[in-house]
C-alpha cells in the first residue's frame, strides 16, 4: 500500500490538519458546559455549586456510555485504511445499538439522582437542585451519545471539519437557550437551573439532527440506517469488547474528578464553587490535549490497518512534541492570569466573589502542575486506543486514578487538612502514575503490535 510521508514535517502537517478541527470541536463542546457554569455563576452561588455537582454526575455517566462510540474511531480508521466499507457500516451500527441500550439503563440514575447525591454526603438543598437539573438533562443523554457515535464514525474517516461546525452550532443553540430560560429573557419563563437543563437538551437534539443529515448525505453508500433493526452479533460483541474498557477507563478518570467535587463539597460551598471554576478552566486547556489524543488514535489506527510501524513511531514522537508545547502554554496562562480567568465566572456584585477568586487562584496553581502529566497520559491513551489495546490500559488507569489519586486527594485534602489544594495535589499524583504506566505500555508493548508491512 502507499504510505504517508514519514518526515516529521509531514506528520506535523497531517496531525494539525486532522487535529485542529477536532480540538475546535472539543472546545465548542466544552463551551456548552462553560456557558452553563458562567450563567449559573451570574444567577447564584448555590445554583453554581449544584450545577458543578450535577455536571460531574452527568458527564461521569455520559463518558462511560461514550466508550462504545469511541471504540469505532480506531476501528473505522483501520477499516478505512483497508478499504472495507462493509466493516465500517457494521461497526457504526452496533455502536448506535449499544448507545441506545446504555441510555435505557442510565435514565433511572438521573431520575433518582437526589438520594444518590445525598448518600455521598451532599446537603439536601444542593442535591435537590442537582436532581432538578439531572431529571431533565438525562433525556439529552440519547442524542448526546448519538452525536458521539457519528463524530467517531466521521472522524475515523478523517471528516473532522464537520465535527467542528456541528458542535459549534450546538454550542450556539445552548448559549441562546441558556440566556432565554435561565434568566427569563425574550419572553421566556425564568427557570434558573432548570433552564440550563432545557438548553442542554435542546443543543444535543440540534447537534444530532445536523450530524446525521450530513453523514447520510455525504456518505450515502454506507447506508448506516438501512435495516438498522437487524442484529449483527459478531460486531456487537467486538464493539462491546473494545468499547467497555474505553468507557471504564474514561469513567475511572472522570469519576476521579467527580469524586474530587464530592470532597470539595465536604470542605464547603465556596470551595466547591471555586473548584468548579478551576476545573472548567483546566478542562478548556485539556481539550487541546484531547483533540491531539483523538488525532493520535486515528493516525495509529490507520498505521495499524496498513501494518506501518515506522509511521506509527515517528507520528507518535511528533504528536508528543506538539502536546508538550500546548501544555507549556496552558501552564503559563494559569500562572499569569488566574484572577482574570476566575473572575469572569462570578458576578461582580456577588458577596462571595472575593473568597471564590482567592480559593480558585490557589487551585489553578495546582492545576498548572498537572498539565504536563495529564497531557502525557491522555496522549498515550490515544495511541493505545488506535492500536485497539484497551484492557491492560484499563487496569493501569484504575490503579493510578483510584489506587493512588483518590486516596492521596482524600489524605492531603481532608485527613491532613490542606483543603482544596491538597485535593488537587492528590489528583496530580494519580495522573502522574497514569502517564508513566501508559507511556511504558505504548513504547515497550504497543509499537510491537504493528507489524512492518
Amino acid at each position: 500500500m502507499t504510505r504517508d510521508v514519514l518526515s516529521s514535517k509531514g506528520h506535523a502537517k497531517a496531525i494539525l490538519t486532522l487535529g485542529l478541527p477536532i480540538i475546535g470541536g472539543h472546545l465548542a463542546q466544552f463551551a456548552i458546559g462553560l456557558t452553563d457554569t458562567i450563567m449559573m455563576g451570574w444567577y447564584g452561588v448555590p445554583e453554581l455549586a449544584a450545577l458543578t455537582l450535577a455536571g460531574s454526575y452527568f458527564f461521569t455517566l455520559f463518558l462511560l456510555g461514550s466508550g462504545f462510540a469511541w471504540a469505532i474511531m480506531p476501528m473505522v480508521a483501520a477499516f478505512s485504511a483497508q478499504g472495507d466499507d462493509v466493516q465500517i457500516r457494521r461497526a457504526t451500527r452496533m455502536a448506535l445499538w449499544w448507545s441506545l441500550l446504555y441510555f435505557a439503563v442510565s435514565l433511572p440514575l438521573f431520575w433518582f439522582s437526589g438520594p444518590i447525591l445525598m448518600a455521598m454526603g451532599q446537603t439536601a438543598e444542593t442535591a435537590g437542585m442537582a436532581q432538578t437539573y439531572l431529571r431533565l438533562a438525562g433525556f439529552g443523554m440519547l442524542p448526546a451519545l448519538g452525536i458521539m457515535c457519528f463524530k467517531s464514525y466521521l472522524a475515523g474517516l478523517e471528516y473532522t471539519r464537520v465535527v467542528l461546525w456541528v458542535t459549534v452550532a450546538a454550542a450556539v443553540v445552548n448559549a441562546l437557550a441558556n440566556y432565554a430560560f435561565v434568566f427569563g429573557n425574550w419572553g421566556a419563563p425564568e427557570l434558573g437551573i432548570t433552564g440550563a437543563a432545557v438548553a442542554s437538551v435542546a443543543s444535543s437534539l440540534a447537534g444530532m439532527v445536523l450530524i446525521v443529515i450530513y453523514a447520510l448525505r455525504t456518505l450515502p453508500d454506507h447506508q448506516i440506517f438501512v435495516r438498522f433493526w437487524k442484529p449483527d452479533w459478531e460486531m456487537f460483541s467486538r464493539v462491546f469488547g473494545l468499547g467497555l474498557p474505553i468507557g471504564l477507563t474514561t469513567l475511572a478518570e472522570v469519576s476521579l474528578f467527580a469524586g474530587s467535587a464530592v470532597l470539595m463539597g465536604w470542605i464547603g460551598v465556596i470551595d466547591l464553587a471555586a473548584h468548579g471554576i478551576a476545573l472548567q478552566i483546566s478542562t478548556a486547556t485539556f481539550m487541546v490535549q484531547m483533540g491531539l489524543s483523538n488525532a493520535a488514535t486515528i493516525r495509529a489506527g490507520n498505521a495499524m490497518g496498513r501494518g506501518d510501524r515506522e509511521h506509527l513511531v515517528r507520528g507518535a514522537k511528533v504528536t508528543l512534541v506538539m502536546s508538550a508545547i500546548a501544555a507549556v502554554a496552558s501552564v503559563a496562562l494559569m500562572l499569569l492570569l488566574p484572577e482574570l480567568m476566575i473572575g469572569a465566572f462570578i458576578d461582580k456584585a456577588d458577596p462571595a466573589r472575593a473568597a471564590i477568586i482567592a480559593t480558585g487562584t490557589g487551585l489553578l496553581m495546582m492545576a498548572a502542575l498537572f498539565q504536563v502529566v495529564d497531557a502525557a497520559q491522555v496522549l498515550h491513551i490515544g495511541f493505545l486506543r488506535g492500536l485497539q489495546d484497551t484492557r491492560v490500559p484499563l487496569f493501569w488507569a484504575v490503579f493510578a486514578y483510584w489506587g493512588v489519586g483518590m486516596p492521596a486527594a482524600y489524605g492531603f485534602g481532608i485527613a491532613f487538612g490542606f483543603g482544596g489544594m491538597g485535593v488537587w495535589l492528590g489528583l496530580t499524583l494519580g495522573l502522574a502514575v497514569a502517564a508513566v504506566a501508559l507511556g511504558w505500555r505504548f513504547w515497550t508493548k504497543g509499537v510491537r503490535m504493528v507489524a512492518e508491512g
